[in-house]
């Protein structure tokens, strides 16, 4: 399983070391990297998905994604972190590197994105610099690329809080 959305931030970083904006879905999106015909995404949203008597209990759920739903990085998959606990055994989950996570953030480009990343950044849970970095890796058109650096551009130049 492949946790795609903002809540893959929770394979990098405890819950009680993120911001507040950075963890307030009550929602994951996950995918599979062998599900070409998101038959097991659907499943998930059958299971486990948004009005789902699972949701109804836990008051969180899943929704199945596509692969291809993130706009991500090249590389993204040699990134992934890998997490699992006991209660998850034998299961675990791949969640997206927090910079791989943020540029597909950033390239969504909706407010709640960009207030993700603006909380990861001025957090220091990463890095503008390899953001740009990343960004500079995404698949075409170039215009998406150049969106998510203007946006990086304005994020470092933007007045800050308590200066």
């Amino acid at each position: 399983m492949v946790v795609i959305g903002s809540q893959s931030i929770l394979g990098s970083y405890d819950e009680d070391d993120l911001p507040d904006p950075v963890i307030g879905s009550v929602e994951a999106d996950v995918t599979f990297w062998n599900d070409l015909d998101d038959r097991k995404s659907d499943a998930v949203d059958g299971a486990i998905g948004e009005d789902s008597g699972f949701h109804q209990t836990y008051g969180y759920y899943a929704q199945g994604v596509s692969i291809t739903t993130a706009v991500l990085p090249d590389g993204w998959r040699e990134r992934v972190v890998v997490w699992e606990n006991r209660s998850s055994v034998p299961g675990r989950a791949h969640c997206l590197e927090a910079h791989d996570l943020a540029v597909a953030k950033l390239v969504a480009a909706r407010m709640k994105d960009y207030d993700f990343v603006s909380a990861l950044i001025d957090a220091g849970l990463v890095s503008p610099t390899t953001l740009r970095e990343r960004a500079e890796t995404l698949p075409p058109p170039r215009s998406r690329t150049a969106r998510v650096l203007r946006w990086l551009d304005g994020h470092e130049h933007r007045p800050h809080a308590g200066r």
